[in-house]
């Protein structure tokens, strides 16, 4: 009951300053207004209330009404009808979104084509005869996860269920198979040589460096940035050191305590983000496990993806370009739209999926078609909360939440520090706002002319200006990791099957500890020029250290037990 008049508490004082903001705000353009601080309202009561009810859909739609209020003089009927109108209905129109939907639903199709046929089954019994322990599943978890590289939303949709299988029977919980899903996703498409993010984070470098007046190589620049993205790299190193060692802290340690002691994947009160159509789905009896019948789809959905990036992305490059050589190559997958090529895979790869539970007569064509129905179905919750998700953004955006935060700090940017400042405040904007693109856009144009400033000589091979722009990538996939709000979050969520509010406050300490040691890493760099292998060294057996000192077995209770 205290809990409850707290939460109501919370939600009335921030309405009311939804309400108030026509005598508080104050004005800089006509058309845009500036609520400053009271900018992070939205972003902020969507978070909070989140934690605090569990409920994330009434969460983030009442973070979206403050917003819309916000930006409708506080008119309450005004914001509630343009939450619905303009910021939903807007978000779900928006091309790249509405094929992310698209693409979401027809993987939970072709996942439930293969679970009827017990492919999933399958390939968990196989990769069992290898990975007979919980260390060895969590290491091959992220072995895969390191593998489908080329984007973030094809890495969840295809590691987490395709290992679900096995960390289940393995008794790993879903919120450490989620952890691992995450942590394998944006960290590395955002530092590979090829993927979905090269293109825009080139695209933005390119964009700096010619209001600078400097001519460079543009992808050389970003290739001298990957060494010092001290983020993405600890959490990799991160997730392969508690996975080999088996140790974890944390609330991590009570959830698998409570995975491998009780046998709960899942904690009591938990609302995992994929429905039982497709964790509790039923093989047709007699229906002999073929682990290729899960391997061939998923094939064909990377294939059909990567090939199909380099396809569409030569569709739209300048007339010319040799899709050939290299250059040609990094160009085509720079200027793809990975979200359409993404839907030809996962429709490619569910017609395969279909074509061999037929061919076999493990289902008839009506089975199948129920089946793809069944899987889509279960995933119909994550696509309202990538939908919610998104209008939140758009709020943010609108209410000015990142220029407000990138304002109130910008003053404490100098010398050797500036690569720690900026990457802090993009781990603040991106965790408010839930995207890591959006804070690579409004924070490198400001971070590297910056960092620019306090060095002579060519900034392109300049280990500050590196340092920063490095920053500015890293923190923001920080920030991303860490948000609620964020689209890869959820998607980690629901393709791992797990409660989404678990997954974050499970994942929390651990992308923390990267992020500090990360924040180290730019303190040595910046302020006493350390050089970049030594500082990744340190950071490596720091974790390494952090792990074994911290850490505990969660199986040594049952030992105890035992005895």
């Amino acid at each position: 009951m205290k809990k409850l008049r707290v939460i109501s508490m919370f939600i009335v004082v921030a309405l009311v300053l939804c309400l108030a903001l026509p005598a508080l705000a104050d004005s800089e353009e006509a058309t845009k207004p500036y609520f400053g601080i009271l900018s992070i309202i939205p972003p902020v009561l969507a978070i909070v209330l989140a934690f605090l009810t569990k409920q994330v859909i009434l969460s983030l739609f009442l973070g979206i009404f403050a917003g819309a209020i916000m930006m409708n003089n506080g008119n309450p009927g005004l914001g509630f009808l343009r939450a619905l109108d303009h910021y939903m209905v807007g978000s779900l129109a928006d091309a790249w979104n509405a094929a992310i939907i698209i693409f979401t639903l027809t993987i939970g199709g072709m996942v439930g084509i293969i679970g009827k046929m017990g492919g999933m089954k399958a390939v968990a019994e196989s990769l069992s005869k290898k990975a007979k322990t919980r260390r060895s599943a969590q290491v091959i978890t992220s072995l895969l996860g390191v593998l489908v590289f080329f984007d973030d939303y094809a890495n969840t949709l295809i590691v987490g269920p395709t290992m679900r299988p096995l960390t289940d029977k393995l008794k790993v919980s879903r919120e450490k198979l989620a952890y691992i899903v995450d942590s394998t996703a944006a960290p590395v498409v955002g530092m590979a040589l090829i993927s979905t993010w090269v293109g825009y984070e080139i695209g933005i470098i390119k964009d700096v460096f010619i209001d600078l007046g400097v001519e460079a190589n543009i992808y050389g620049i970003f290739l001298r940035t990957i060494p010092y993205t001290f983020y993405n790299i600890f959490a990799l190193a991160l997730v392969f050191t508690i996975g080999g060692t088996g140790k974890d802290f944390g609330p991590m340690l009570k959830a698998e305590r409570r995975s491998v002691l009780e046998g709960k994947l899942l904690a009591d009160n938990a609302k995992p983000m994929a429905s039982d159509e497709i964790t509790k789905m039923e093989i047709k009896e007699g229906t002999k496990l073929k682990a290729r019948n899960a391997i061939l789809p998923i094939i064909t959905l990377v294939l059909v993806s990567f090939i199909g990036l380099w396809y569409n992305g030569y569709t739209f490059s300048e007339a010319g370009t040799d899709p050939f050589t290299w250059e040609g190559i990094r160009t085509c997958f720079g200027n793809a739209d990975a979200s359409v090529v993404l839907i030809w895979g996962a429709v490619v790869g569910s017609i395969v999926a279909g074509i061999l539970a037929v061919s076999q007569k493990i289902l008839s064509l009506g089975q199948v078609f129920d089946s793809w129905v069944d899987g889509a179905k279960s995933l119909v919750i994550t696509g309202i909360i990538l939908v919610l998700a998104w209008s939140l953004g758009s709020v943010t955006s609108d209410v000015g939440t990142a220029d407000y935060l990138v304002d109130a700090t910008k003053g404490l940017l100098h010398g050797g520090v500036i690569p720690i400042v900026v990457f802090i405040i993009s781990c603040l904007v991106a965790f408010s706002t839930g995207t890591s693109w959006g804070t690579m856009a409004i924070v490198v144009p400001l971070a590297v002319p910056l960092a620019n400033a306090f060095i002579t000589g060519d900034p392109a091979s300049s280990p500050l200006v590196i340092a920063t722009l490095s920053a500015v990538l890293s923190g923001s996939i920080f920030g991303d990791h860490c948000s609620p709000i964020s689209d890869t979050t959820i998607m980690s969520s629901m393709a791992s099957a797990s409660d989404h509010l678990d997954h974050v406050k499970t994942q929390a300490p651990y992308s923390l500890v990267g992020a500090a040691l990360a924040i180290l890493g730019y303190l040595l760099v910046g302020l006493f020029n350390v050089p970049v292998w030594i500082t990744l060294l340190l950071g490596i057996v720091g974790i390494i250290a952090i792990v074994l000192v911290f850490g505990k077995d969660p199986s040594k209770k049952l030992i105890e037990v035992k005895k």
